[in-house]
């Protein structure tokens, strides 16, 4: 198979496309001929080896953890999935970039979603999902999400309007037109945010997911009044100080299920910023690297 690889650890331009060998499903796997895989911050993040302390990568490695495509080989002990089934999901954090890759998790593509939105879904709505989902019921609560026009940002803001909130993201000023579509309040971050939301909320901010780096958590936290009504995604040390829920991505199906059902009902469309074919990987990684996007990034098999 064909596949986009790294020999060693570097910058974006050490992505080459070869050959490589065709990986096959264990017990609780599928294998799937990738229309379409996607690029998150770990995949360049384990390119440059600054994670190779906590992930050790047999080299060369494909980058990339999350796929779509059309079902064609399955693991023993897989129920209610066939061969040709068109589905979205995760597997390890390496292998998707590739025409073959091993989901561990997945759902059925809903037929609202195109190939490149059903490859962007699948990590941005498991750690959406949990985020908001550790902070409880959203119906009739004003939710604030710090990074609202990010990735996991622009999930979490139209799964949370989905689910009967109201929500106020936090952007620069280019991205507000696009958080109003999404269904969320815009405002800006940083100093004077309390300030701003006392107009924005005149009845309070009930609860605040942190979906980025952006070192704004104690104010998340002195914004809802309880360290329990606030969860991170983005800052672990910050949250276990303070003692705010911190959340995880995990290889979830029922997640990803109930992702691809918002989908089905028109109520939840993952947000691309820009396709690139698979001999652009190392442009999509280095547009990834600069971060400040607006939604996925996503490689076109």
């Amino acid at each position: 198979m064909r596949a986009a690889r790294f020999r060693a650890y570097g910058g974006a331009e050490s992505l080459v496309i070869e050959q490589a060998p065709d990986p096959h499903p264990g017990a609780g796997e599928i294998r799937v001929r990738v229309a379409a895989a996607s690029v998150n911050p770990i995949d360049w993040e384990l390119r440059t080896g600054a994670l190779q302390r906590l992930v050790s990568l047999d080299l060369p490695a494909i980058p990339g953890r999350e796929a779509a495509g059309v079902v064609d080989e399955i693991g023993a002990g897989v129920r209610g999935m066939r061969i040709g089934d068109r589905v979205f999901g995760l597997g390890g954090v390496t292998g998707a970039t590739a025409e073959l890759a091993i989901l561990s998790a997945w759902a059925h593509a809903p037929d609202t979603w195109n190939d490149e939105q059903a490859a962007g879904a699948g990590l941005v709505s498991v750690t959406a999902m949990r985020g908001l989902n550790a902070l409880g019921s959203l119906t009739g609560r004003t939710l604030l999400v710090e990074g609202a026009a990010g990735g996991v940002g622009s999930a979490a803001v139209e799964i949370a309007v989905a689910q009967g909130a109201t929500v106020i993201g936090t952007a620069g000023e280019s991205n507000h037109e696009f958080l109003t579509s999404l269904g969320a309040v815009p405002t800006t971050y940083g100093p004077g945010l309390a300030q701003r939301l006392t107009t924005l909320a005149p009845h309070g901010v009930d609860i605040a997911l942190d979906t980025a780096a952006s070192a704004s958590l104690d104010d998340l936290v002195a914004i809802t009044g309880d360290p329990t009504r606030v969860a991170t995604l983005a800052d672990p040390a910050g949250g276990q100080r303070l003692g705010t829920h911190v959340v995880w991505a995990e290889n979830d199906s029922t997640l990803l299920s109930a992702a691809a059902e918002l989908g089905r009902q028109g109520r939840y469309t993952p947000r691309i910023e820009q396709t690139y074919p698979l001999e652009g990987i190392a442009d999509a990684h280095a547009h990834a690297e600069r971060g400040r996007t607006r939604g996925k990034i996503v490689i076109r098999i």
